[in-house]
């Protein structure tokens, strides 16, 4: 399935991976306490910021190391969309 050059797949990838990433970053925050806080932090959107930067690591190595460019694309066009809503919606 990961083996397809597609926009599908990339579009996928670029909406999966932050989801999990954020998932476990709000996890370590719980078991250490944090979450209460989460919001009122100088900077509530780092988390956010560091989940969509996790699409950085699958979009070099579709474009790079498999030469798929419609998959990179696709995780590009999602994560450009997720970095203006969050400038948008957040900051």
């Amino acid at each position: 399935m990961l083996n397809k050059d597609s926009w599908t797949l990339g579009i996928l990838i670029g909406l999966a991976l932050p989801l999990v990433v954020y998932g476990l970053i709000l996890l370590v925050l719980l078991s250490q306490g944090q979450v209460e806080n989460f919001l009122y932090r100088p900077n509530p959107a780092a988390p956010a910021l560091a989940a969509i930067f996790s699409n950085l690591f699958p979009f070099r190595y579709y474009m790079v190391t498999r030469k798929f460019d419609r998959t990179g694309r696709g995780i590009l066009i999602v994560t450009f969309v997720k970095v203006l809503l969050l400038f948008a919606f957040i900051l």
